[in-house]
């Protein structure tokens, strides 16, 4: 698409490899160390130009259109960047929406970095890669991780990156249990588990490759204790034959990780009936940056064809 006739972005999904939680402060803010990798789940964003007013449109019930959503508050901070006054104008949105809310994978978080990477694009404006790293801190802890994608370390809110190499090649087999969980829950769950406090700043790796055997999340436990399901389905995947089975983020999403795409395929059918599905591939860095620039060719690999079939249930960041 040019920018007379508008562009579209893909905004993939992150799952966490690891998630410590180190500790919180007075003000609330909790401590993290983190591993984010991209996988190839992905909403679709497709900006276009109109004569006046603003609209976000979304083929998903659960997504907000209003103010709330991280497009909007994405494009008006990026207006002010550019020093334009008033609010931003001239631009209706559509988002195909795969990725679902309220489950630990960064959907509303990566759909407001393809709103930098787009309206950059259609405003034509120059923002240096480390000021898009500060505006997206300011919408939300994880987003800056969406402007760089692959496999990164994130510490203190897990907005402090470093690039790690590439996680090897896995397939994702993610399910999506019932219900979802929102992130301020999540670690308030956190808070008021005493063994959780205790033990939050025991084991942390230091800055650097994260083993395979560290691979947990810190934040699955009391969440789990609240969604038994969570549990059930770990607990299923590693038995279907995943090297590595965990809750991601603030969930409620759990993926296993797959040598082998035969074994992959077999667990996705054996979980049906349980919870909704679907197998991805990991997006390394220079995939995430082919992929995700504006306008890049929407035909890509097979899993990111793929969609994620889910029930709407409620509002919520993702």
């Amino acid at each position: 698409m040019s920018r007379r006739t508008g562009v579209s972005v893909r905004a993939f999904a992150k799952i966490n490899l690891t998630l410590r939680v180190l500790g919180s402060d007075d003000a609330g803010y909790h401590e993290l160390r983190t591993t984010f990798q991209s996988v190839s789940l992905h909403d679709t964003l497709t900006f276009t130009p109109v004569g006046a007013g603003w609209s976000i449109e979304c083929d998903d019930p659960a997504c907000p259109c209003d103010r709330t959503n991280l497009v909007w508050k994405a494009a008006q901070s990026l207006w002010r960047e550019a020093g334009r006054r008033g609010l931003p104008s001239g631009v209706r949105v559509r988002i195909q929406k795969r990725i679902p809310v309220q489950s630990g994978l960064g959907g509303g978080s990566s759909d407001a970095v393809a709103a930098f990477r787009a309206l950059t694009h259609l405003w034509r404006l120059r923002v240096h890669p480390q000021r898009l790293h500060v505006l997206g801190r300011e919408l939300g802890a994880d987003v800056p991780f969406f402007l760089y994608g692959g496999t990164m370390l994130g510490v203190g809110r897990g907005d402090l990156l470093f690039r790690l190499a590439d996680w090897p090649a896995s397939w994702v087999v993610l399910a999506l249990p019932s219900g979802g969980v929102r992130t301020a829950d999540a670690y308030r769950w956190w808070d008021e588990d005493e063994e959780c406090r205790a033990t939050g700043r025991a084991g942390a790796s230091p800055v650097g490759v994260v083993p395979a055997s560290e691979l947990t999340n810190d934040l699955q436990r009391p969440v789990a204790a609240r969604h038994p399901e969570i549990a059930r389905l770990v607990g299923r995947l590693r038995r279907l034959g995943a090297s590595h089975a965990m809750m991601t983020g603030s969930g409620s999403a759990v993926f296993g990780l797959f040598d082998r795409v035969h074994v992959a395929r077999a667990a996705v059918a054996a979980l049906a009936g349980h919870a909704s599905t679907v197998l991805l591939q990991m997006i390394s860095r220079p995939m995430f940056e082919r992929d995700s620039r504006p306008g890049a060719g929407l035909a890509g690999p097979l899993a990111h064809r793929v969609h994620f079939a889910f029930a709407p249930r409620g509002f919520g960041r993702s």
